[in-house]
């Protein structure tokens, strides 16, 4: 443990846009610098809700660039001048987003602009948080979970969720490389995680392992 070390992380969620989406900000107090992860839509909601936190974003830190949880981003990224992260294997996605939205009859989307890498085995430090970045291809290539140091928080995005997984056959998507990654990555987690899905509510590593039918080994591929 570090002696710096600030017990507590406050995540906020708020459910966004027509996919009900999870974007979360992450702090380590009310009245503190915040992390924005996923602000798939609603931008306007999101900045009413930090103002009503007290909290001053600094981040815009993304497990993926679907278009769910992209939406808000360049609103965001330009409303609190604030750099946006993302892995590189999901450029893709970013590009030409109202083609993605036209397949869900959507429209009115911007492109976000990048302005870090991330990449698996890296940490991320933002508003007193220490994000550990580890790569969970499968729902698309560059998609990353993040867990927060010292905390039994870990945003998950669309790999698990509590009773199912994030769909494959969406961009960038990968049965056998989804298999991989339950298996290598999200099965090694410890059962007292938190875990924060893109969508639906929160779950643990131990309740998912019990129940959810992609990780008990009760769903055949």
């Amino acid at each position: 443990m570090r002696a710096d070390r600030l017990p507590g992380v406050l995540i906020e969620t708020l459910v966004t846009g027509p996919f009900d989406e999870n974007c979360y900000l992450a702090a380590r107090a009310k009245g503190r610098e915040c992390v924005i992860i996923d602000p798939g839509d609603e931008a306007d909601r999101i900045a009413l809700r930090m103002a009503e936190l007290e909290l001053e974003p600094v981040l815009i830190l993304n497990t993926h660039g679907h278009l769910d949880h992209i939406g808000a981003v360049p609103a965001l990224r330009e409303r609190f001048s604030i750099p946006f992260a993302i892995h590189p294997g999901d450029a893709f996605l970013l590009q030409n987003v109202n083609e993605h939205a036209a397949l869900f009859g959507l429209s009115g989307y911007s492109d976000p602009q990048v302005d870090r890498e991330i990449r698996g085995g890296e940490v991320v430090e933002a508003a007193g948080l220490r994000f550990a970045v580890t790569e969970a291809p499968g729902h698309s290539p560059g998609h990353v979970i993040l867990r927060v140091e010292d905390e039994p928080e870990v945003f998950v995005g669309d790999v698990v969720f509590a009773g199912s997984i994030g769909r494959m056959d969406l961009p960038g998507g990968d049965e056998a490389t989804m298999k991989q990654t339950l298996e290598q990555v999200i099965l090694t987690l410890s059962d007292e995680l938190n875990l924060y899905p893109g969508h639906g509510p929160a779950t643990t590593l131990g309740h998912e392992r019990e129940h959810n039918p992609y990780l008990n080994g009760m769903m055949r591929w």
